[in-house]
């Protein structure tokens, strides 16, 4: 079904509370990967607060979707969004990546409530991802998987043996996201290892490609609505996304891959978000 403006107005807020939590999450852990974790915000509010058939109350609810975050570093990023649908209270995130504490850099799925996988060794995601879908395929279930890789990790091997894997058995019921922000932990993935031309790879292994605008939730609504209703083979939306997305002083900055932030900067980067 076509997303509607209201949606659209909702999810933007919802994006905005996200952001916010973000931020406080990266002061209360003193440091996370907070640029990826900014810039994946729309694609995982639009899927956890549109899209997908979960239930919070029944977090192993064996007919639920799958979510495999194979940026797994990402973890500051995606905490915050299972906290606000509900999969556990926002104040356990003042504890994230303490002692001892749930909630690692890399979120463990046998501690954290909502997450269906661990992950962290970049370029594992997809594999796990189309072993997901296949299962259900073959258990005949209509549940779906959703991965979402970082533009980086796709110079990993493995990447692409899922990539060849999944079209060859042709797994519609997964649909998988590029967060496409060019940056990577040494500096830009073009320049690291370039991974252009990045779409006429896809389509050589035998995917659909959406090329979209990671920000724009029609854009990513219609990508979707197209996986999940007209592909006869698997799709790939490569979402171009902006790394520290919302905070201005953090946008398309490499260092801000990691990084800690004190009172003063948390302050400008939560007025940030709020200017919109």
């Amino acid at each position: 079904m076509p997303i509607t403006e209201l949606e659209i107005k909702n999810l933007t807020e919802t994006a905005r509370k996200i952001r916010h939590d973000i931020i406080d999450t990266t002061v209360w852990a003193g440091g996370a990967h907070i640029g990826g974790g900014l810039s994946m915000v729309e694609i995982m509010t639009l899927l956890y607060f549109k899209y997908l058939n979960i239930d919070p109350a029944k977090p192993d609810w064996e007919e639920r979707d799958r979510v495999v975050l194979s940026k797994g570093h990402g973890g500051a990023g995606y905490a915050p969004v299972l906290a606000n649908r509900g999969f556990f209270d926002r104040d356990e995130l003042k504890d994230f990546n303490h002692f001892m504490s749930k909630f690692g850099m890399h979120l463990d799925s046998l501690k954290v409530k909502g997450v269906d996988v661990s992950t962290g060794s970049l370029g594992h995601g997809l594999s796990m991802a189309v072993g997901l879908a296949l299962g259900a395929r073959l258990q005949k279930k209509s549940w779906k998987t959703y991965c979402i890789l970082g533009d980086g990790e796709c110079n990993e091997g493995s990447v692409w043996e899922a990539a060849m894997a999944a079209a060859h058995f042709k797994v519609t019921n997964l649909i998988t996201f590029v967060d496409r922000n060019r940056l990577m932990i040494d500096g830009k993935t073009e320049e690291i290892m370039s991974v252009e031309p990045f779409a006429d790879k896809w389509r050589a292994f035998g995917f659909i490609v959406k090329e979209v605008n990671g920000h724009d939730y029609k854009a990513l609504s219609d990508a979707i609505d197209f996986a999940l209703e007209e592909a006869k083979t698997p799709v790939i939306i490569i979402a171009d996304t902006i790394k520290g997305k919302g905070v201005d002083f953090m946008e398309n900055q490499v260092k801000w891959h990691y990084g800690s932030i004190d009172s003063e900067l948390a302050e400008k980067a939560h007025s940030s978000v709020d200017r919109g």
